[in-house]
């Protein structure tokens, strides 16, 4: 595994960890609600969840899922219905003001992790691309020491982007325009998510 073939995989999975999905929906969420100390909990667990679908196309759950496509559209339906819960959850709570309401049981470090990483592994989109365009660009006989920094690349690049945007988000002015229209706010949030979980359901 040459040097110039870490870096191609390292920029395209950027590229793809960057692109609008669940996981930089909530991490935009998150930093609004709770600042930025907080969201970095979700945006490790974002890039953990990252890490398992990886891994799991190194090690052949693509494999799987071609051989079974029954599998892959049950964890879809699967996705979808947790998403939408989630946009349920935020539509529902969002007139409570912040620190009332379900919401809050989530606001521990742990509790922000797993909800992170719980966002990942809900999107089996990530295991159809880490199943075919990434490993396109990984050479058939690569060794194991590579498949270990290609993990680190992943972690790396999904947290990074996740802590990024829920850095923007959390910034004063940011927040003061969030508190100022939070039901507007959160009701957007959760018809994108629950546009999000219907279009998993629906491809």
């Amino acid at each position: 595994m040459t040097l110039g073939a870490l870096l191609a995989i390292y920029f395209m999975h950027l590229a793809a960890a960057i692109s609008p999905g669940p996981a930089i929906l909530m991490a935009a969420r998150t930093g609004l609600r709770e600042g930025f100390a907080r969201a970095a909990w979700l945006a490790i667990g974002i890039g953990l969840g990252a890490c398992f679908w990886a891994a799991a196309a190194l090690f052949g759950l693509s494999v799987l899922f071609r051989l079974a496509p029954s599998a892959l559209t049950a964890l879809k339906l699967a996705g979808a219905a947790w998403l939408i819960w989630l946009a349920v959850r935020m539509w529902r709570h969002a007139p409570e003001p912040i620190g009332e309401g379900a919401a809050v049981s989530a606001r521990t470090g742990p509790g922000l992790l797993r909800l992170g990483v719980t966002t990942q592994l809900a999107n089996p989109k990530p295991a159809i691309y880490f199943g075919t365009i990434f490993l396109t660009f990984i050479p058939p006989q690569a060794p194991l020491w590579s498949y270990a920094v290609i993990l680190c690349m992943v972690f790396v690049n999904d947290t990074g982007c996740a802590a990024l945007v829920s850095r923007i988000f959390s910034l004063e002015r940011t927040r003061r325009a969030y508190l100022g229209f939070k039901v507007v706010f959160e009701r957007v949030f959760g018809g994108l998510l629950a546009l999000l979980g219907l279009k998993l359901a629906l491809t």
